[in-house]
């Protein structure tokens, strides 16, 4: 069963994948395959970038061309090209070796959403501020007794005249010490059901009445933040979709950030956007290379084929690989890697073919996180217990180990995705509750 070399296995497993995925790239994927995307991206990159320009500049010129989102409609600053294409311009900027654009998650989440709920007139007062990273967001979906039942929220949005008057309080925010803006989900009206009573507003966080407080996790960041409001304000010209249709809004929101979760990134330089981090008068050739500085260092790249490699040149280099086990182990986690390549196509593909893609891509990268954390703790073994302090240990295997639980959580819980497939694609029945269409103020409350 071993007789075959680890190389040539994952060569065998990786032509045949690469196959399917040549297959599926020529599918409906992309509405414009005629376009060479290396070739216009790259030709674009080589006229526009140079190292002594601000952040700032550099930015706007990547906003004007169209390739900061180019995934976003042409009326909101994009191309119309679609995801497939968009990952294939992000590579070429790392390829370049330039600064990407603007990372988080007014790119990931509040652009597109923007794009298709709000009115041309809130496309242009928001998503150019996203594209040339001069406003960061965030997300405040999630309560301390609305997590997995997001619809359960309680925060509330009282009217008063042209204005919203917010109190509240959202948990696990994350970026939300550096946002300038965020997407905020409260409730308009307690006496609909549930799910109609809700409305989406663009937040402003530096106002009174927002307080934003980090909360440091086990890896010793502060991602994460909690958010109190109290008679914060929104104005009515600042919500987007109608009033009550705040949880289909949400949702897509939800369905941007799943399949997002589950695509890594594009491996291009990022810089922090926004105002807090104030980076726009800094060279863009500092950034490339602190990035430089940093991959010297051992930091750990996103949970792709890159760590693959980093990690199985760990294994190789302590003996490990001609261990059955160990070899096991490592081919299964790259089959995992291909075929969740193969799936985040289909979940780019607007035609999906089930429907539930983003949400097996979220689950698939909370357990590509284990497999990463499981697979490199067994190859250094006891030396995982001293993280760092090991001459024997990569840097980035104690970030992964400590990590790892996150993404089964953040972003909808693995159940809640499972739950989402079950029953919204599978058609098997919900769980017995509420009628649908009790007022959420007959509702029994969290507590």
């Amino acid at each position: 069963m071993y007789g075959c070399g680890l190389a040539r296995r994952l060569a065998q497993a990786g032509d045949t994948l690469d196959a399917m995925s040549e297959s599926m790239s020529e599918s409906k994927a992309d509405p414009k395959p005629e376009i060479d995307i290396e070739a216009e991206v790259g030709a674009w990159v080589d006229e526009n970038w140079d190292p002594k320009i601000t952040l700032g500049e550099w930015w706007q010129r990547l906003a004007d061309s169209g390739y900061a989102s180019p995934s976003l409609p042409e009326n909101a600053g994009g191309k119309g090209w679609g995801q497939t294409q968009s990952i294939r311009a992000g590579r070429v900027l790392a390829e370049k070796n330039v600064v990407g654009p603007p990372p988080g998650l007014g790119t990931m989440l509040a652009a597109p959403t923007i794009a298709a709920h709000g009115s041309q007139e809130q496309i242009d007062r928001y998503i150019p501020e996203i594209l040339n990273g001069r406003k960061a967001w965030c997300q405040l979906f999630s309560e301390p007794a609305a997590g997995s039942d997001l619809a359960g929220l309680q925060t509330r949005a009282d009217p008063d005249g042209d204005e919203w008057h917010v109190t509240g309080q959202k948990v696990w925010t994350s970026q939300g010490t550096h946002a300038d803006l965020g997407m905020l989900v409260a409730r308009t009206d307690p006496d609909q059901p549930k799910h109609q009573g809700m409305s989406y507003f663009a937040m402003d966080l530096h106002q009174d009445g927002v307080e934003v407080r980090p909360l440091r996790e086990m890896t010793g960041r502060n991602f994460f933040s909690e958010v109190f409001m109290d008679n914060a304000v929104v104005t009515t010209d600042s919500m987007i979709g109608e009033r009550g249709d705040g949880w289909r809004v949400a949702n897509t929101t939800l369905m941007f950030e799943r399949s997002s979760i589950g695509a890594g990134s594009s491996g291009a330089v990022i810089a922090a956007p926004g105002t807090k981090a104030n980076n726009f008068e800094t060279l863009v050739g500092t950034f490339v290379e602190g990035a430089k500085k940093r991959r010297r260092g051992g930091h750990a790249p996103g949970v792709g084929m890159r760590l693959f490699n980093q990690y199985l040149e760990v294994a190789r280099s302590l003996g490990r690989t001609a261990d059955p086990v160990m070899r096991q182990e490592l081919i299964g986690l790259y089959a995992l890697l291909r075929v969740n390549r193969l799936n985040l196509q289909r979940a780019r593909d607007k035609s999906q073919r089930t429907g539930g893609e983003p949400n097996i891509a979220k689950l698939m990268d909370a357990e590509i996180h284990r497999r990463f954390r499981d697979v490199s703790l067994q190859a250094i073994g006891a030396d995982g217990m001293l993280a760092s302090e090991s001459s024997n240990t990569d840097p980035s295997i104690a970030q992964i180990a400590l990590y790892a639980s996150a993404p089964a959580i953040y972003g909808g819980t693995d159940q809640i995705q499972r739950n989402i497939i079950g029953e919204r694609i599978l058609g098997l029945p919900k769980e017995p509750g509420p009628d649908r269409t009790t007022p959420f103020s007959e509702l029994p409350k969290n507590q």
